[in-house]
């Protein structure tokens, strides 16, 4: 079996992790799987399953206690991102909900606003997303025009955004915004905004090639007033802020695609073992036994790689090119395991009642995401070159 092949990963080795690996596959099997239908017809998970990871400790792991997290650190967040992964479960958006909104507000935001929004975070009592992208500017954030107009004591917020993890059901998302538009202040900035307000709208959910239980839309902002406390961080930082936390953000992504390679490994290895074809397991077959070993292999190095990332987050040691590196590569990896690996199920590979077939059809918008694959390769490139750029640039300013 691929545990048995695998070198044992020392970062989820301890006894604490054991129970908290044991304490999810219990929560996944007894109030997930079943789920999963029912979710991806009506395009979104219920508010149920948020509030009964709160209760479990699942949301927020490794958020300080006194804001209601659970304090530990953050390689029991990879851990639960890989665990569900490993069952392709991607529906609840819990990851983006913990380990991208809430290090924001716990790095960037005032005590009143840590105390307002955390504890809820934690419980599940509020669900939250990230307003980053737009129809028109994609990866280049620079570009978005969603515009914040001061008004003294509060903001006007007009524009959109779009492709919002967790959109239609979140209670607040935290959104880029152009503030001083047309001046020589404008910048990026972040603002703390809650779905309940007065112009702030949700589209449909997006009907997706793949993640049909998560809920994916557009968000409409028509003269939103939003209060001054609820600027994150300072006026004019918000690019700055992003590109830092960002580093997590793609790190979690690979987590998920070593995570879901692992899962279609198994999968895979039980179903040859068990199929037959010619009156033989479709595991005695050569090409079944060495397409497999290739995976495994590159799941192995793959996973060796981004323990030492996530050990380097929890130390806030994890640079942009490592982490840009981790997210290129592993979902590379995944989508490459995930095809090979369809392909030995033949033809029930393809049906949807095969968690293979979820898997394959999910994995795919991991090279698009937190920025593709494309923008990965050219972030690894600077660092690569960083000298000659600096020569070039200083070169261009004499």
């Amino acid at each position: 079996m691929l545990q048995d092949v695998l070198i044992k990963r020392e970062i989820y080795a301890s006894e604490e992790h054991q129970m908290m690996r044991d304490m999810i596959q219990d929560f996944i099997k007894n109030e997930i799987i079943d789920n999963i239908e029912a979710w991806e017809k009506k395009g979104m998970v219920s508010r149920d399953i948020w509030e009964r990871a709160g209760a479990l400790g699942l949301l927020c792991i490794d958020m300080p206690e006194q804001y209601g997290g659970s304090g530990l650190d953050f390689s029991f967040s990879a851990l639960f991102i890989e665990e569900l992964a490993k069952e392709g479960i991607n529906g609840p958006g819990f990851s983006l909900h913990s380990d991208i909104v809430a290090p924001y507000l716990l790095k960037y935001g005032t005590e009143e606003q840590k105390q307002k929004y955390l504890p809820k975070m934690a419980t599940g009592e509020i669900i939250t997303s990230l307003g980053m992208t737009e129809p028109n500017c994609g990866s280049d954030l620079k570009a978005i025009k969603t515009s914040a107009t001061d008004k003294g004591d509060h903001y006007v917020v007009n524009g959109q955004k779009t492709f919002i993890t967790n959109g239609y059901m979140s209670d607040m998302s935290i959104v880029a915004v152009k503030t001083n538009v047309g001046t020589e202040n404008e910048g990026v900035s972040l603002l703390i905004m809650e779905s309940e307000s007065e112009g702030f709208e949700k589209g449909v959910p997006f009907q997706k090639v793949g993640m049909k239980a998560q809920d994916t839309c557009e968000l409409f902002f028509d003269n939103v007033k939003v209060p001054k406390e609820n600027l994150l961080g300072e006026e004019g930082l918000g690019f700055k802020i992003m590109m830092t936390e960002l580093a997590r953000e793609r790190l979690t992504v690979a987590l998920n695609a070593i995570g879901g390679a692992e899962g279609a490994i198994e999968k895979t290895i039980a179903y040859t073992s068990s199929r037959t074809a010619f009156k033989q397991p479709i595991a005695n077959f050569q090409n079944t036994q060495f397409k497999l070993a290739e995976c495994a292999s590159q799941l192995q190095l793959h996973q060796a790689f981004l323990d030492r990332c996530t050990q380097l987050l929890a130390t806030h040691q994890l640079t942009t090119e490592s982490a840009s590196i981790s997210k290129y590569s592993a979902t590379e990896m995944h989508g490459k395991v995930v095809d090979e690996c369809l392909q030995l199920f033949g033809g029930y590979g393809y049906m949807w009642d095969y968690p293979i077939a979820r898997m394959y059809a999910d994995n795919r918008v991991a090279r698009i995401y937190a920025g593709t694959n494309e923008i990965m390769k050219i972030l690894i490139a600077r660092g690569l070159f960083k000298e000659l750029f600096q020569q070039m640039k200083s070169m261009k300013n004499e």
